[in-house]
């Protein structure tokens, strides 16, 4: 089911930069908890997209779905979201409806002004794309405003701005290293919510992060994803795998 919002909050933010730093305002937390890791293929089981105030805390006009995929949720994907095939059919809203609510919860919060929190973007934005082609609904790129939509993507940020630091880079290490208390791991509001607290926790580490306006950091977040996918595309061709192919395109891969 869904808890639907009726109006975005009023934008605190602005693309040249406003009188604040973004990181001080609303953020929009989007995840997507789903079955499997191709974007391409893999289908919604639940998602969020959730209002984080300055504070900490959420908006109630944040949005959370549970989705019945139409089709059967790997028993891999159970383990780690929780989520059956049967309790999503006997519970959730059908894809096809979620989808299309899933882009417009977001096409309002960017037209709002409000920088869009996503980690690992290219991931999620891509999979809601490609669900929404499947179903013949407008996608992201098509819809109004989405040119102008502020994306920040903890984890492309990380990898630049600590890019020697070993280890993962999953959102649960990040909230550790970041010092964030992350609950509910792997569910989508958890994560969504996480994301944006990392977000935050990141901003106010790196001042040329924090005080970038959100248009320049956004267009900084496709370069830093270009340049981390070259560098690990050599790193793996190094390895012996001489055909590997790393796609650096963010925050959306258009196929």
């Amino acid at each position: 089911m869904t808890e639907s919002a009726t109006q975005a909050p009023s934008p605190e933010h602005s693309r040249a930069g406003g009188a604040s730093p973004w990181h001080l305002g609303i953020l929009v937390g989007f995840d997507l908890e789903t079955t499997g890791t191709d974007p391409m293929t893999a289908r919604t089981v639940t998602a969020a997209v959730v209002y984080v105030r300055s504070d900490g805390t959420v908006d109630p006009r944040s949005q959370r779905w549970l989705v019945d995929p139409g089709v059967p949720i790997p028993d891999q994907a159970t383990a780690v979201h929780g989520i059956t095939t049967e309790h999503a059919r006997a519970h959730g809203v059908p894809v096809d409806v979620a989808v299309g609510e899933i882009a417009s919860a977001l096409q309002r919060a960017w037209q709002a002004g409000l920088p869009i929190v996503v980690f690992n973007a290219a991931y999620d934005l891509t999979l809601l794309e490609a669900s929404l082609a499947r179903h013949g609904l407008p996608g992201l790129a098509s819809r109004d405003g989405w040119a102008s939509a502020a994306i920040i993507d903890p984890l492309v940020i990380d990898r630049a701005v600590d890019r020697y630091r070993r280890g993962k880079r999953t959102l649960q290490v990040a909230a550790e290293h970041y010092r964030v208390a992350a609950t509910d791991a792997h569910s989508a509001d958890g994560d969504a919510i996480a994301a944006c607290l990392v977000a935050r926790s990141i901003a106010s580490a790196y001042p040329e992060v924090g005080n970038a306006p959100v248009d320049a950091l956004h267009r900084q977040q496709a370069e830093w994803s270009r340049v981390w996918a070259t560098h690990f595309q050599a790193y793996v061709r190094s390895r012996g795998d001489a055909s590997a192919v790393i796609d650096g395109t963010w925050p959306l891969r258009l196929k």
